[in-house]
């Protein structure tokens, strides 16, 4: 059974839109194995204390922090829901609704409460490949796996995926001879293979729908390029796993998917930090939280870079994104740098979670724009 549920940039834009008075963010890290999960209960159910000391000293009303509580508390007794989990949890709440992520990447025990949900802490899940899926695929036969940074590999089953390709094309060997000459030989075997890989993309539509994660192939000549030449799902990775589909495990499959893994992530940051300085040039980018906050207010950013370890404490105005700081970080202010983060979102712009030493300046946060203000 999967017990990582990232959330979507859909689900994404609608935390960071959502307002709540109040507003309960929970970050945890969790344990894979099911004995360790009381002690991750033990800090949930501090986190939610914490939580309920910042809302009284909030001012928030007592029928809406009673209504968290039972939510929390709901949660804490749910004993399948414990049994699966991933390396970190993430708990949003409000008087109305509780929501729960389950995470690859381990994050520290945090508390936040305000009127939205602080999310940049989520951002570092969302941002690259943490997680990938393996196709691999054979003549003999095809396996797909969810494979993580820091998990086991995880089977995925498909509903009408071929068994293998003779079986896919109704014969006994792909091999077979027929008596058209357009099917025979060499040419035949590849005009059968193009088949099963069509079957093969099409019972993949249903998992992959909706989804931006990583496709990486396991596969031989000529089947790995048949494959791509059909794929429908734009986010194959153009490198695939040297290694004999039919000889390596499923362990084997996912140690070799994460160096591609990470290359993709190294490949696309150095990008987006490219575009960065040639926008700066033109006047499309900045590195300043003042205009970073008045541009994400106007829907004006593409692409944001966050420190994700970041915590710069204040408000940034509704109407005009002018910025005010505080002097800490309580249930009256939240995160300047996750206010923009989430305006950003909700106007659709590609949010990233980096570290410092990846962002072009000093600064926490780094602003592509979609047009000079």
């Amino acid at each position: 059974m999967l017990y990582v549920d990232i959330p979507t940039r859909p689900e994404m834009r609608a935390l960071a839109q959502g307002r709540s008075p109040a507003s309960v963010s929970l970050y945890l890290p969790t344990h894979t194995v099911t004995p360790e999960t009381d002690r991750d209960r033990l800090v949930l159910k501090n986190l939610a204390t914490e939580a309920r000391t910042q809302l009284e000293a909030a001012g928030a009303d007592k029928r809406q922090i009673e209504a968290i509580a039972e939510q929390l508390d709901d949660l804490l007794e749910d004993d399948e829901f414990w049994r699966f989990q991933a390396h970190s949890l993430a708990v949003f709440a409000t008087p109305e609704s509780l929501r729960t992520f389950r995470l690859p990447n381990r994050l520290e025990a945090q508390c936040a409460v305000s009127d939205r949900f602080l999310l940049k802490p989520l951002l570092r899940s969302v941002t690259f490949p943490h997680e990938g899926i393996v196709l691999a695929l054979s003549q003999n036969g095809v396996r797909v796996l969810e494979v993580f940074a820091e998990l086991p590999p995880q089977p995925i089953r498909v509903a009408d995926m071929p068994k293998d390709a003779a079986s896919a094309v109704g014969k006994s060997s792909i091999r077979d001879r027929a008596p058209s000459g357009r099917i025979q030989g060499s040419e035949g075997q590849k005009v059968r293979l193009r088949q099963y890989a069509r079957q093969v993309d099409r019972a993949l539509r249903d998992v992959l729908a909706g989804r931006e994660t990583p496709l990486i192939l396991a596969s031989a000549a000529p089947l790995d390029a048949i494959f791509r030449s059909v794929n429908s799902y734009p986010n194959l990775v153009g490198q695939k796993i040297d290694a004999n589909p039919d000889r390596s495990t499923d362990l084997e499959l996912s140690e070799a998917a994460r160096p591609l893994l990470d290359a993709l992530y190294a490949s696309e940051l150095e990008d987006v930090k490219k575009l960065f300085e040639t926008r700066r040039s033109q006047g499309r980018a900045t590195a300043d939280l003042a205009q970073a906050a008045r541009a994400a207010t106007y829907g004006a950013v593409d692409v944001l870079l966050v420190d994700m370890d970041a915590v710069v404490p204040g408000w940034v105005d509704e109407e005009d994104g002018s910025i005010r700081f505080a002097e800490k970080d309580d249930g009256s202010s939240y995160g300047i740098v996750d206010a923009i983060a989430a305006r950003a979102m909700a106007s659709g712009a590609r949010v990233l979670a980096v570290r410092q030493a990846d962002l072009p300046d000093r600064s926490p946060l780094a602003a592509i724009l979609r047009y000079a203000l």
